[in-house]
């Protein structure tokens, strides 16, 4: 039987709002700063240096958030759970779908209004890893992937 991909994602970018409002904080005081340097440097405020500051600052966050977000891969299969996390070193971590006992979603008020949340697996043998699936969107559909491939999994082979 050929291994059949149900999901494949990353976590949502609405998971990482928080990170991306304290960038643009920063952003924002950086560039107040770069005012004022200019003001007390050449005696007027240079509007030029505060949007190169603020600009530079702001694509360092969007593509930090970015990194972070794309270096982390949770695939769900007719065999396995699988959490892949790294760009240039990799770190895999992956169960066996027969293994899963119990699926929980969790949301906060603030993650059910952006459509994110938390899928833990509860795996047999109490696995020395913490098998989560996080920021990830719509977790109440992640929770009925993994029933649909135990299902397809435990269904008898159509084949000769």
């Amino acid at each position: 039987m050929q291994e059949i991909v149900f999901f494949r994602g990353h976590p949502s970018w609405r998971s990482a709002l928080d990170f991306h409002a304290k960038g643009f904080a920063v952003a924002v005081i950086a560039g107040a700063l770069a005012g004022a340097v200019t003001a007390i440097a050449s005696g007027h405020v240079m509007a030029e240096w505060i949007i190169v500051v603020v600009l530079v600052i702001l694509a360092g966050v969007l593509l930090a958030g970015l990194i972070s977000r794309t270096r982390t891969t949770y695939m769900i299969t007719s065999e396995r759970l699988t959490i892949h996390r790294g760009l240039l070193s990799r770190d895999t971590r992956q169960t066996r779908l027969d293994r899963v006992q119990n699926v929980n979603a969790r949301q906060s008020m603030l993650e059910r209004l952006l459509g994110v949340g938390t899928v833990d697996f509860d795996t047999a043998g109490g696995a020395g890893y913490d098998f989560t699936f996080q920021g990830i969107s719509n977790p109440r559909e992640i929770v009925r992937t993994v029933d649909r491939a135990l299902r397809a999994r435990s269904a008898p082979d159509s084949g000769p």
